[in-house]
């Protein structure tokens, strides 16, 4: 992987991006902007760290929220599988739960658990103690970005953040849930407070993915990993304005936005107007249904079952195929998994993967 022979980060360095190619002129990121690319890209949600033995190495005995918090050790972390799988874009090693810590909301990731919080959101006080963040109170992640841009050279790399429903959900079950009972009783019961809530973390995320840009990412994606519990109506009603106000904030950034959920296969129309470039797609929904339902004007992500590549490598193959041929409906195609690798995943596989994929769509282009 080349290195950057200048220390320019941030928009100077993307403006040198510009000049000599760069990141910019990337496959992945001339896919998210739906023009033509000389194979589809591919990388994959959280490959950074889980499957690989290199990042458990170095993850012992480092609480998450604290390596997450130390830019050297995300730094290594977000490289391990660029170095290994050769992938078309790195992700930044980070949480989601990371910019609400900083807005001092008091929690912890626990081992097994996922993040818990321990006094969960009930009330507008609650609400009001979530404060405004600066670049100052995420410093680490600043740091670390501009290390990672130095090191990546034209691989391009992506930074992040949960969706104010997902960190909303968090925030009232006061951890995972699986039926997000609590939330909707609040979103349904108390709805001004709801928006109350999700309007201060819209604007929590929006700041955390501004300071990634600044530093130097070329492309963000929004999680909102657990917008498929809800209706369309309700999507509409109670998630899309705040989804779509982080992503207008960086309307101007410069940058392709990809907007991602699970299990949102009746909602890919509503998400696609929320203004992301990108929309990821999870494995229940081919690609070219999505990309009908998404519209013409968008390109996708995804979307292989991240189960399969624990299946024999000729059952993998053949779904690899089946979802390039897929994404050719689309204007633009990313390759990746419908959601995060899983930690029982042999690396060797993703490898292969990654190869397969670049073989398989392998073509000249117009570099237009």
């Amino acid at each position: 992987m080349a290195a950057m022979t200048t220390t320019t980060t941030g928009d100077d360095a993307r403006d040198e991006d510009t000049r000599s190619g760069g990141p910019v002129d990337s496959p992945f990121v001339r896919a998210c902007r739906r023009r033509p690319v000389p194979h589809t890209p591919v990388w994959f949600m959280r490959q950074a760290g889980r499957s690989l033995p290199e990042y458990r190495e170095i993850r012992a005995n480092v609480a998450m929220l604290e390596s997450c918090r130390r830019p050297e050790l995300v730094t290594e972390i977000t490289l391990q599988p660029v170095r290994r799988h050769g992938v078309d874009a790195a992700i930044l090693f980070s949480d989601i739960v990371v910019p609400v810590a900083a807005a001092g909301v008091d929690l912890d990731i626990v081992p097994g658990t996922g993040p818990v919080v321990a006094e969960p959101v009930r009330t507008l006080p609650d609400v009001e103690r979530i404060r405004p963040i600066t670049r100052d109170d995420v410093s680490y992640v600043d740091e670390a970005v501009r290390l990672l841009v130095a090191e990546l050279g034209d691989t391009p790399l992506i930074g992040f953040a949960g969706a104010p429903f997902t960190l909303a959900s968090y925030l009232v079950e006061g951890g995972p849930s699986r039926t997000h009972a609590k939330t909707k009783a609040l979103m349904y019961g108390q709805p001004e407070l709801w928006h109350a809530l999700c309007r201060r973390l819209a604007e929590v995320t929006l700041e955390f993915l501004r300071v990634q840009v600044a530093a130097g990412v070329s492309v963000v994606q929004l999680f909102d990993s657990w917008a498929g519990a809800l209706s369309e109506a309700d999507y509409r009603r109670f998630v899309l304005p705040h989804s779509a106000a982080v992503l207008a904030g960086l309307a101007d950034a410069g940058v392709p936005r990809i907007h991602f959920g699970v299990g949102t296969g009746e909602l890919l129309g509503a998400m696609g107007e929320a203004g992301a470039d990108v929309v990821g797609v999870d494995w229940r929904t081919p690609l070219d249904v999505a990309t009908r339902r998404i519209g013409p004007d968008k390109a996708v992500q995804g979307n292989l079952d991240p189960c399969v590549l624990l299946a024999p490598w000729p059952v993998v193959e053949g779904e690899v195929r089946r979802i390039l041929e897929q994404g050719r409906a689309a204007p633009g195609h990313v390759f990746n998994l419908g959601h995060g690798v899983l930690p029982e995943t042999d690396p060797d596989v993703l490898t292969r993967v990654v190869a397969l994929v670049h073989e398989l769509s392998a073509q000249p282009t117009d570099r237009g």
